[in-house]
C-alpha cells in the first residue's frame, strides 16, 4: 500500500513539472486595426498584472504570456477587447468604435477613474495636445483647447509670468493659480522675480517628459486637495515605460521668430511736423512754451539734424527684433515583466524678441517602477533642470526696450559706434550695451513610491516626494549705463524653496455581485515648505569689468529672511456604481495649516456628486440617435489657502532708535483668521450621437467665494503699527457661466480621418460684499459691489469740441434727481469716473481641427476671447497729438486744426495736457480670434524606414501666433503690463510669431 501511494504521488509530481514546462512563458505578437486601418499606440496589458505594452506605429505588437492569460486591448475612443491566450502565437485583433470614448481613463485626486463613471467635471488633455508647439512654456500650449479655461502669458518676454485661469477670477486679494501637481507632488509656484517683472515658475517643465494634463475644474474633482482647490487643480502626469522592446525617440526642430503685430509711427518729417505745431498752438493758447523752444529741443535731440532730415530712426525695430528657438530632446523607454523605465532629456534655446530677452533651458527625468513580488512594487521618479534667462527691465522702467518708441525719429540710435546719448528719455541702447540681469533657476523634483497589494482588493500606497526651487539672480549696471550716478551697481540674490510631501493612503475597490461597484480610498498627507532668501546690493566698482559684488567698494543695502509653513491632512473618498449607470460619489477633506490663526487651525472640505447613464436604460438603449447620454450633478466646498504664511500673525520688526535697536509691531494678529472659502455647483449632460460621430458636454456653474482677505485699518489707541491694519476674512463674489464642447468625426475613412473639435464658457464675476460696504480704489481699477472684480475706473472722453480742439469729458455727475449728468467739460478734475469696462474675458473659446491623410498629419487650433476691457495706460504719452516730445502713433495726424474739423484727437498743444488724463480714451475692447497654433507632418512610410531600422521618421512644420483677428489697436489683445494694473497694458510686447521645422525619430 505504502508503495503504492508513493507510486501515484511520483506520477503526480511528474504529471506537475510537465504542466509547468508547457506553461513556461512564450511570445505572441499581432496586429491591431479597425475598420479603416491598423492602429498605433494601443494599449496591450495582461489582466491583472502591471504588465503591458502597446502598438508601434503599423499597429503591431510583441508581448511575453502564459497560456491562460487574458490580453486587454484598449485605445481611446474604442471598446476594449478581450483575447484569451491558447494554442496560437499570433493574436490579431479587430476594434469597435466607441462612441463616448468610455474607456478614457482620467486622471483625479490620489487615483484614476474611468471617465464613463466619472462625475467631475474635468478636462484630459494628452501629450499630443502640446507636442511641435514651438513655445519654451508647456502651458502656452494648451490654449484654447479646455471648455472655460483661460491660458495666457503676460506678455512677450520669454519668461512672462503666467495667467492660467479655470473658470474665471476666484479671488481679490488671495492667489489665483489653480494648485499644480506634478506626478503627485504639488508644486512650488511662487513668482521670485526681484526685477519687478514676474517669471514662469512651471517654465522648468519640458513637453517631451509629460503624458497628461487633467484640469479639475469644478469643486467635486477638487475638494480632495481642500483648502488649496478653490482655483481649481491642474495635474501633470509625466510618461512611463511599457513592457517590450526598448524605445528611442528623438526629437529636433527650430524655428525664427518675430513681433505677431507691429504698430505704425510717426516717421521723422511727419513727427517735426506735428512738434512745431504743437509747440506753436501751445504758445497761442497757453503762452507756453517760449518762441524758439521746440527748435531747441529738436536740436538736441536729432544731433543738430533735424533739418536735414538725416536720420528717420524706427526704434521699434530696435526694441523688438527677430528670433529664435531650438529643440532637441530624447527619450528612451522599456521594461519587462518586472521593471519598466522612462528616461528623457531635453534642451530648449530660445531668442526672444525683446531685445536682450533669451532663455536656455536643460532638462532631465527618469522614472522607474520595479515589482519585487507579485505583491509589493516600488519605483521612483527624478527629474532636474537648469533654466537660464537674460532679462529685460519691467514695462514700467525707461530703459525698458519697448519703451523706446517714445524716442523721437529724428534721434540717432548710434553716433560713431556708441548709443546716442541726447535722447528725451534714456536710451535702451546704453542699458543694453553697459548693464545685465540674469535669472538661473534650477530645479529637482523626485518622489519615491512603494505599493503593496494586501488583497486583489485593497492595496496601501506609500508616496515621499521632494520639490527644490532654487533661484539666483546677478544684475549689474555699468558706470555708462543710464542713471548711474556711482561707478556701477550690482545686485545679487538667491531663494531656495523646498516642499517634502509624504502621503500615504489606502485604495479598496470591489465588485458586488454583477450591479454594485465600489471604490474608495483613505488617507493623510503631510506637507512641509521651507524658504530661505538673501540679497546684496554694492556700489563703486574700479572699472567696469569688475561686475560682482565682491568688488563693490560699498555695500549699501541686502536682506535676508526664512520663512516655512506646513500642511497636516486627511482625507477620504468613495464612489459607487449601481448597475453600471447610477454613480455617486462623496469625498472628505481636512486641513491644517500654520498658515491659518491659532483658533481656526483646520477646516473640513466635503463634496458630492452623482450621475445617471440614461443611454443604459431601456427606453433609450436601442434603436436611438443618442449613443451615449449622461446627467450629472455635484457641489462642493474648496479653500483658497494663499493668504501668506504670516497673515494670521501679529509681527514686530527691528528698527533703529539714535542708533540703538529695538522693535516694534509691525502687523496686528488675528487668531481666528482662515482661508477663503468657495462653495460651487455644477450640473452638466454629456452626449454621443450617431454612433459617436458627435460628442461632448453642456454644464452650467455656480462659484460662491466667502470669507475674502482683506486688510482692515485699526484705530493707533488700538496700539496698532501706524503703517498697515488687521487681516479679516470680509467680503463676498460669486461667478456662474455656461460651458458647451463638442467633437465632430467628420470624415472616417481608410486613407482620411478629419476630427473637429469645438469648445465655449461663459463666465461672470460680481462682487457681492465689500468691509462696510465700501468702494477700493487703485489706480484704474475699482472694487465696487454690483461690480466685477477689479472694473476699470475712468472718466468718460466725449470727444473734441469742434470749436477750439479741446478734449471734452463727460460730467457723470449727480444732477440732483439721481440721474448722471450727461453734460461735458474740457476740464477733467470736473468729471467723476465711471465703472468703464471689465478686465477679465466674459467669453472664451477654442476651436482644433485634426486631419490624417494617409501619411500626413495636420492640426489647426484657434483661440478667441470675448468682453474683455484693455486700458493702456501708456497712450498718455503716445496717442495724445503731441503734447510732449514723445513720437506718436500715426493716428494723431487727424487732430482738431481749425474751427469745424470733426475727429476725436483734440488740438496738438505742447505740454497743455490737452486729452492726457486718465479716461476711456486710452480703452479698447480685447475682443480677438488668434489662429494659435498649426502643425503639418509627413510620415516616411514604413516600407522605406524599415531598412534604416527605423519605426518612424516624420517630418514636421509648425507654426504659433500665424494670424490675429482683431479692432483692438494695441500690440497685443493678450499682452498686459508686467508692472501692476489689472487688464492693463503700457509699453507691454506683443506675443511672439513663430515658425519651425522639425524632425522626429523612432528606433
Amino acid at each position: 500500500m505504502d508503495r503504492r501511494i508513493l507510486k501515484a504521488t511520483l506520477t503526480l509530481f511528474l504529471g506537475l513539472i510537465v504542466q509547468i514546462t508547457f506553461a513556461q512563458k512564450k511570445t505572441v505578437t499581432g496586429t491591431v486595426s479597425d475598420t479603416s486601418g491598423k492602429l498605433p499606440g494601443v494599449s496591450v496589458a495582461l489582466k491583472g498584472t502591471g504588465v503591458g505594452t502597446e502598438t508601434d506605429f503599423e499597429g503591431n505588437y510583441t508581448i511575453s504570456v502564459t497560456e491562460g492569460d487574458i490580453l486587454v486591448f484598449s485605445y481611446l475612443g474604442y471598446k476594449s477587447n478581450q483575447k484569451k491566450i491558447g494554442k496560437l502565437n499570433t493574436i490579431n485583433v479587430l476594434l469597435e468604435e466607441d462612441s463616448s470614448e468610455l474607456d478614457e481613463v482620467v486622471i483625479v485626486g490620489y487615483g484614476t477613474q474611468s471617465k464613463r463613471k466619472l462625475t467631475d467635471n474635468i478636462v484630459k488633455l494628452s501629450s499630443d495636445d502640446i507636442a511641435d508647439v514651438p513655445t519654451p512654456s508647456v502651458m502656452n500650449s494648451l490654449a484654447g483647447k479646455a471648455a472655460g479655461v483661460q491660458i495666457s502669458q503676460t506678455n512677450g518676454k520669454v519668461e512672462g509670468g503666467l495667467n492660467f485661469r479655470i473658470r474665471g477670477q476666484s479671488s481679490i486679494s488671495a492667489g489665483s493659480d489653480p494648485l499644480y501637481v506634478l506626478d503627485g507632488i504639488p508644486l512650488i509656484n511662487n513668482n521670485e522675480s526681484s526685477n519687478g517683472a514676474p517669471t514662469n515658475p512651471l517654465l522648468t517643465l519640458s513637453p517631451n517628459e509629460i503624458e497628461s494634463i487633467d484640469i479639475l475644474k469644478d469643486a467635486s474633482s477638487a475638494a480632495i486637495y481642500g483648502a488649496r482647490g478653490a482655483n481649481g487643480v491642474v495635474l501633470i502626469t509625466t510618461k512611463s515605460g511599457k513592457e517590450g522592446k526598448a524605445k528611442f525617440s528623438v526629437n529636433i526642430s527650430s524655428g525664427i521668430s518675430e513681433k505677431a503685430n507691429s504698430r505704425d509711427w510717426l516717421n521723422a518729417e511727419q513727427y517735426v511736423e506735428l512738434l512745431l505745431e504743437s509747440g506753436k498752438n501751445g504758445l497761442a493758447v497757453e503762452g507756453w512754451p517760449a518762441e524758439g523752444y521746440v527748435e531747441e529741443r529738436l536740436d538736441r535731440y536729432s544731433d543738430n539734424t533735424w533739418r536735414e532730415g538725416t536720420y528717420d530712426t524706427d526704434w521699434e525695430d530696435l526694441a523688438l527684433v527677430k528670433g529664435y528657438t531650438r529643440d532637441a530632446d530624447f527619450s528612451i523607454s522599456g521594461g519587462d515583466a518586472k521593471t519598466t523605465y522612462f528616461f528623457s532629456g531635453a534642451y530648449n534655446d530660445t531668442k526672444g524678441i525683446v531685445r536682450g530677452n533669451e532663455l536656455n533651458r536643460i532638462s532631465s527625468r527618469l522614472n522607474v517602477t520595479h515589482k519585487l513580488t507579485d505583491k509589493f512594487s516600488a519605483g521612483m521618479n527624478l527629474s532636474f533642470s537648469r533654466t537660464n534667462i537674460d532679462r529685460i527691465a519691467d514695462d514700467n522702467a525707461f530703459v525698458s526696450p519697448l519703451q523706446a518708441i517714445a524716442q523721437p525719429p529724428i534721434s540717432p540710435d548710434f553716433v560713431d559706434g556708441e548709443p546716442f546719448e541726447g535722447t528725451p528719455y534714456a536710451n535702451f541702447l546704453l542699458q543694453d550695451k553697459h548693464a545685465y540681469y540674469n535669472t538661473i533657476i534650477r530645479r529637482v523634483t523626485g518622489k519615491v513610491f512603494a505599493a503593496y497589494q494586501f488583497t486583489d482588493n485593497l492595496k496601501f500606497n506609500s508616496d515621499f516626494a521632494y520639490d527644490l526651487y532654487s533661484q539666483t539672480e546677478d544684475s549689474f549696471t555699468g558706470s555708462l549705463a543710464p542713471f548711474q550716478s556711482t561707478n556701477g551697481e550690482a545686485f545679487a540674490s538667491n531663494v531656495n524653496t523646498e516642499n517634502y510631501i509624504f502621503s500615504n493612503y489606502l485604495s479598496y475597490n470591489k465588485t458586488f455581485g454583477e450591479n454594485h461597484d465600489l471604490d474608495v480610498i483613505l488617507g493623510t498627507e503631510l506637507n512641509k515648505s521651507k524658504r530661505r532668501f538673501n540679497s546684496v546690493t554694492g556700489q563703486q566698482f574700479p572699472t567696469d569689468d569688475f561686475q560682482t559684488i565682491s568688488s563693490a567698494a560699498e555695500i549699501t543695502a541686502g536682506s535676508g529672511s526664512f520663512t516655512e509653513y506646513a500642511f497636516v491632512s486627511y482625507f477620504t473618498r468613495a464612489t459607487y456604481a449601481y448597475k453600471d449607470r447610477y454613480l455617486f460619489k462623496a469625498s472628505f477633506r481636512r486641513d491644517g495649516s500654520s498658515r491659518f490663526g491659532s483658533d481656526s487651525r483646520f477646516g473640513v472640505f466635503p463634496a458630492f456628486s452623482a450621475g445617471w447613464i440614461l443611454s443604459e436604460e431601456n427606453f433609450l438603449s436601442e434603436g436611438s440617435a443618442i449613443s451615449f447620454l449622461k446627467l450629472r450633478a455635484s457641489y462642493g466646498q474648496v479653500g483658497n489657502a494663499e493668504i501668506g504664511n504670516f497673515a494670521s500673525r501679529g509681527l514686530f520688526g527691528g528698527v533703529s532708535y539714535n542708533q540703538k535697536p529695538g522693535i516694534a509691531p509691525i502687523q496686528a494678529g488675528n487668531n481666528e483668521l482662515s482661508w477663503e472659502t468657495s462653495d460651487q455647483s455644477d450640473v452638466a449632460i454629456e452626449y454621443g450621437l450617431f454612433n459617436g460621430v458627435l460628442s461632448g458636454e453642456v454644464a452650467y456653474y455656480v462659484k460662491d467665494t466667502k470669507e475674502l482677505l482683506f486688510e482692515q485699518p485699526l484705530p493707533l489707541s488700538s496700539g496698532a503699527p501706524e503703517q498697515g491694519g488687521i487681516n479679516n476674512n470680509i467680503g463676498r463674489m460669486k461667478s456662474d457661466g455656461v460651458e458647451f464642447s463638442i467633437t465632430s468625426k467628420n470624415i472616417q475613412t481608410n486613407d482620411l480621418k478629419w476630427t473637429t473639435s469645438f469648445n465655449i464658457g461663459t463666465n461672470n464675476n460680481e462682487i457681492i460684499e465689500l468691509p462696510e460696504g465700501q468702494d477700493v480704489v487703485n489706480g484704474q481699477n475699482i472694487l465696487r459691489e454690483g461690480e466685477a472684480v477689479n472694473s476699470l475706473y475712468l472718466i468718460e472722453y466725449a470727444g473734441v469740441d469742434i470749436d477750439n480742439g479741446d478734449a471734452l469729458y463727460y460730467l457723470n455727475t449727480d444732477d440732483g434727481n439721481g440721474n448722471l449728468d450727461r453734460g461735458t467739460t474740457n476740464d477733467p478734475n470736473a468729471a467723476s469716473r465711471v465703472v468703464a469696462g471689465n478686465p477679465f474675458p466674459e467669453v472664451i473659446a477654442g476651436l482644433t481641427n485634426t486631419v490624417l491623410y494617409k501619411d500626413f498629419d495636420f492640426t489647426m487650433t484657434f483661440q478667441g476671447e470675448w468682453g474683455a476691457s484693455i486700458y493702456n495706460g501708456g497712450g498718455r504719452f503716445q496717442s495724445v497729438n503731441g503734447d510732449w516730445f514723445d513720437n506718436q502713433t500715426l493716428d494723431q495726424l487727424d487732430r482738431w486744426q481749425n474751427p469745424g474739423d470733426i475727429t476725436n484727437v483734440p488740438q496738438a498743444r505742447l505740454g497743455a495736457g490737452n486729452g492726457t488724463s486718465h479716461s476711456t480714451r486710452f480703452l479698447e475692447k480685447g475682443d480677438f480670434v488668434r489662429l494659435r497654433n498649426i502643425t503639418l507632418g509627413y510620415s516616411i512610410p514604413k516600407a522605406l524606414i524599415d531598412k534604416m531600422g527605423l519605426s518612424k521618421l516624420r517630418l514636421y512644420f509648425s507654426g504659433l501666433n500665424l494670424l490675429t483677428i482683431t479692432d483692438y489697436t494695441g500690440y497685443d489683445p493678450e499682452s498686459r503690463s508686467d508692472a501692476g494694473g489689472v487688464g492693463q497694458t503700457f509699453y507691454s510686447a506683443p506675443a511672439a510669431k513663430t515658425l519651425s521645422i522639425g524632425l522626429n525619430v523612432t528606433f
